[in-house]
């Protein structure tokens, strides 16, 4: 069975593609679905392993679904699961939910430019729906004899990022604000519509919501602990505040990579750079350095 019970009714499945995890939170009015991988097609394979669970369990079915931010694996399969199990409330941060369209439009023009890509056809033949249930700061979600909070922490992977917390398990499941997945070698994932300069602030109001003995889910990877967490925010840190030391020193964009040492691979914090030195107010810069 895909999914693995990592807590009392919370269940966790990981997928090879991008090695990313789907989870389920059961309450006696059903489960909880969240994030739907990919594709219209990996979900569909996602829903056939939520029915062996839901067989076994002999409970009602799947009631609602969240996305812990806009990205196209997190959402494309939000489509099947309304296919599988009718109108289902798809939960979201409301810029999550705004951005989920074009963000996954996007996408599909990356994939048009991948011919030799296996997924390609899959994901350019998915429609995209995005949340239609959603929230700015937090909200609560009864699933009868269980609540569960979906908390926007602040920006930092996207502007969207939620977090879910089962406080009477002790469980939070981070999205992909904590990466823990060795196919990008621990690395965050440092995209074009990252928040570098926010994102250990928000890993802080994380942080803030678990204990020594919080499991937690990243969007990719195993579930970790509290004190992975820390250390990971830690180095989004170095990383910001390097960021902000090199625009005060005047070193220009195009030699910030190379000016100094970084806690990971150059390759991966182009992004992160280039983000970091559009969001610094201009008092946090100083001319270039000829």
């Amino acid at each position: 069975m895909a999914f693995t019970e990592i807590a009392d009714r919370v269940w966790v499945a990981r997928y090879e593609w991008f090695d990313v995890n789907v989870t389920l939170v059961g309450g006696d009015r059903g489960l909880l679905v969240v994030d739907t991988h990919a594709s219209d097609l990996a979900a569909r394979a996602v829903i056939d392993d939520v029915r062996r669970l839901g067989a076994a369990l002999g409970g009602p079915g799947v009631v609602g679904i969240v996305n812990t931010h806009e990205h196209f694996d997190h959402t494309f399969g939000n489509g099947a699961f309304r296919a599988a199990y009718g109108d289902l409330p798809i939960h979201a941060h409301e810029v999550a939910a705004e951005r989920t369209v074009s963000a996954g439009e996007r996408i599909k023009r990356l994939y048009d430019a991948q011919p030799d890509d296996p997924h390609r056809d899959e994901v350019r033949a998915t429609e995209i729906v995005p949340a239609d249930r959603t929230f700015s700061s937090a909200v609560t979600l009864d699933l009868g004899d269980r609540a569960v909070e979906l908390v926007h922490p602040g920006r930092g992977h996207t502007g969207g990022d939620l977090v879910l917390r089962v406080p009477d398990v002790d469980v939070l499941l981070a999205g992909d604000l904590v990466e823990e997945s060795m196919v990008r070698d621990g690395v965050p994932g440092f995209g074009g519509d990252c928040y570098p300069l926010e994102w250990p602030h928000s890993l802080d109001i994380v942080l803030s919501l678990t204990t020594s003995s919080t499991v937690v889910v990243p969007g990719h990877g195993a579930p970790v602990d509290r004190e992975f967490v820390e250390d990971q925010r830690n180095a989004i840190g170095i990383v910001a505040q390097t960021i902000r030391d090199l625009a005060a020193r005047g070193v220009r964009l195009e030699d910030a990579l190379g000016a100094t040492e970084w806690p990971y691979p150059r390759e991966e914090l182009a992004d992160a750079v280039r983000r970091g030195y559009e969001q610094l107010p201009r008092s946090e810069k100083r001319l270039p350095l000829a």
